[in-house]
């Protein structure tokens, strides 16, 4: 055999496979309200039939898909109108009124219509919910937010979740619902308690399981979040600064709670 030959027959060395779980953190970055969020659950099928061996919930494609994806349940009741101002400017009124558990000052601080010039359709108002949840990694893990698609309802929601995808070893940013108000003229209504979305997460390679912790908020990921935290407000293409965010970031975000 040629030499030429022997190196193109054989193959070149493969960098050793990473295996084991991929740890993914989670933490809430205001902690003074943090009682009423719930932590991120593993999707899980109640009461389903698992008797018999042809039953779906003992199938191991949807085993495998339902294991992927994490819970995130709504922290409070929300009763929302779409409305206007006599000025014509879009906002929402809380129907819950006096009974609503959320302080209306509160509310203001964390639902928001978006302006209609940013609305991708002209009749479909787009609200957003911001959330504390902050979800890190030390090696590559890609997250999906995805609407609760398992969790039936007996009346649907008005309209469909924005989704979004992007990587939490990168960009450690706040959650936030946002939601497409297809039909304003009915209104939104959310229970405490209740699958709000789906968290997925992507691993290299795919077949790795993942494992959720609880994290610490630590200097390093304070100063880290709040360094690109302000990013989407000067740049519309913020996938653009991942590079960016490389460079900076300290070797080490993930700390288990109780261990910083």
């Amino acid at each position: 055999m040629s030499l030429a030959n022997w190196f193109r027959d054989t193959p070149a060395a493969e960098a050793p496979r990473p295996s084991g779980p991929v740890r993914v953190g989670w933490l809430l970055q205001e902690e003074r309200t943090g009682v009423i969020y719930y932590p991120p659950e593993r999707f899980r099928s109640a009461d389903v039939n698992k008797t018999h061996a042809k039953s779906a919930s003992r199938c191991p494609a949807v085993l495998n898909l339902e294991s992927r994806y994490f819970v995130i349940r709504c922290p409070f009741d929300l009763h929302l109108r779409f409305a206007r101002t006599k000025e014509g400017k879009a906002g929402v009124r809380n129907m819950l009124g006096e009974a609503s558990p959320v302080r209306p000052a509160k509310l203001n601080q964390i639902i928001h219509v978006t302006n209609e010039i940013e609305w991708r359709y002209p009749d479909r108002p787009t609200i957003q919910v911001s959330l504390p949840y902050l979800f890190i990694a030390d090696e590559p893990v890609y997250m999906s937010q995805l609407s609760a698609f398992m969790h039936y309802r007996r009346e649907s929601m008005p309209g469909t979740i924005f989704g979004g995808r992007f990587p939490i070893h990168l960009w450690p940013r706040p959650l936030m619902w946002a939601f497409e108000w297809h039909e304003p003229e009915r209104d939104i209504v959310l229970r405490r308690g209740e699958p709000w979305f789906y968290v997925c997460f992507e691993t290299e390679p795919q077949d790795r399981p993942v494992q959720v912790i609880a994290a610490e908020m630590t200097e390093d990921l304070r100063s880290f979040s709040e360094h690109i935290s302000g990013a989407v407000n000067y740049v519309n293409q913020t996938f653009s600064l991942f590079k960016a965010a490389e460079r900076r970031r300290p070797e080490k975000l993930l700390v288990p709670k109780g261990k910083g």
